[in-house]
């Protein structure tokens, strides 16, 4: 048995060291360009709806070895006709993430966030969750319109980049002045992200299902919203003044204060914490075992 390993052993370090002498500059090059067009691509994914579709292609991915290894003809051949027809259906569905993309590549945008020093870590918190309510009981009392979208899971970076940057934190006098009529950032949606107000006047999808007739275009844009991501969005009516909230394709009407705490409670969502914290708590765990 030891004669079988050294042997092995030998042969393996006579492969290492042969393929580590042909490795030239440009290889490692290469190397490296492809390791950063990947982090990169992956970067920009998990900015958009598109990340999510991504895990979903993995997932085929996985089931397809699995097929191929276990000769499972049928599933094989599915996954194939699927993946084969489903890159031109990409391409269609995503054409503005990948518009996008390019322009953010242009810009130099993409690489700013790609290397910058932060990770992915909060949720909405009591606070942030007390002051929409408290503006949503504001604004329906006074019948102003309002459509606040809430991230949660599912980035929303490209309807926040149809908007105007606000970066600010949620308090109620700030919601209500923002869509008090007439103002230049009252039509359109405001996104919450890691309890701050990311932008304001921000253009929604208008769900193409059949809605009841005295529901406006708040309404449906809150729903159409809700259909391609995880959003939990608030509205406030402006001709009735009730308070609705939008979730997964489902509109719940007639939403009391007391009601839309108990829907925010569970909300949440994803942050950013300093790759310093990040290591310092890790480090903290290995001390404390």
């Amino acid at each position: 048995m030891n004669y079988i390993m050294e042997n092995f052993y030998e042969a393996f370090s006579n492969f290492a060291l042969s393929s580590i002498s042909n490795i030239r500059i440009t290889d490692i090059v290469d190397i490296i360009l492809v390791a950063a067009i990947i982090y990169w691509v992956v970067v920009w994914v998990r900015e958009t709806r598109a990340w999510f579709l991504l895990k979903g292609i993995i997932v085929l991915g996985i089931i397809s070895l699995f097929a191929n290894l276990f000769n499972l003809y049928a599933v094989s051949w599915i996954i194939e006709k699927t993946l084969s027809v489903g890159i031109i259906a990409i391409i269609i569905l995503f054409q503005p993430e990948f518009r996008k993309a390019l322009e953010n590549l242009g810009k130099g945008s993409m690489f700013t966030r790609a290397f910058s020093s932060e990770a992915r870590l909060a949720e909405l918190n009591a606070k942030t969750a007390a002051e929409i309510v408290d503006a949503a009981k504001r604004m329906s009392g006074e019948k102003t319109g309002a459509l606040i979208v809430i991230e949660n899971d599912v980035p929303l970076g490209d309807f926040e980049e149809s908007g105007i940057t606000i970066d600010a934190e949620v308090s109620s006098q700030l919601l209500t002045n923002i869509f008090v009529n007439k103002t230049p950032l009252h039509d359109g949606a405001v996104i919450i992200r890691d309890n701050r107000i990311a932008s304001a006047a921000c253009i929604l999808p208008l769900t193409q299902a059949e809605l009841n007739s005295d529901l406006g275009t708040r309404h449906r844009a809150a729903v159409g919203a809700s259909e391609v991501s995880d959003a939990y969005i608030v509205v406030v009516s402006e001709e009735t003044g009730k308070i609705s909230v939008a979730h997964e394709g489902r509109l719940t009407r007639s939403v009391s204060p007391g009601k839309l705490m108990e829907i925010l409670s569970p909300v949440q969502k994803n942050g950013y914490m300093p790759f310093s914290a990040l290591w310092k708590g890790l480090h903290n765990n290995n001390e404390s075992k």
